[in-house]
């Protein structure tokens, strides 16, 4: 009988020590999610988001540093909006604007429309960062 006993002990130990586990598994997940409970991310000050957005859709031609020339577009750190507005929206210059480069590579990126602003709030703190005046 004593073995049977040990046997029975052994598998209430086993028992508790898996019940222990899930639990504390189970205590740790609902931290988790506790913790996410409406929580949103910080928003991004102007800079930051037109940073993110240039490093997406601009940086692979121009360049990662906007003060730098890029494998198919020009250095653009401190562009005045209309420019960045008329190059981004429509691949075309303003009126009276010299490009720097005679390739017309560039397409037009129209999502990128709401956010013209923060792009060009990016380039403009780039450019002072090196020294460059900005336009607006």
């Amino acid at each position: 009988m004593s073995g049977r006993v040990g046997f029975c002990c052994s598998r209430v130990k086993l028992f508790k020590l898996i019940a222990h586990r899930w639990a504390a598994i189970f205590i740790a997940f609902g931290a988790a999610l506790a913790g996410c409970h409406n929580s949103k991310p910080a928003p991004m000050d102007p800079v930051e988001r037109g940073r993110v957005l240039y490093a997406t859709n601009c940086a692979v031609c121009h360049n990662p540093n906007p003060n730098l020339p890029g494998s198919l577009g020009p250095p653009i750190a401190g562009s005045p909006r209309a420019l960045v507005e008329a190059r981004v929206l429509h691949a075309a210059y303003p009126p009276g604007y010299k490009p720097k480069r005679t390739s017309h590579v560039m397409q037009p990126l129209p999502w990128l429309a709401p956010n013209i602003d923060q792009i060009t709030a990016f380039l403009d703190a780039a450019a002072r960062e090196h020294g460059i005046p900005a336009h607006r």
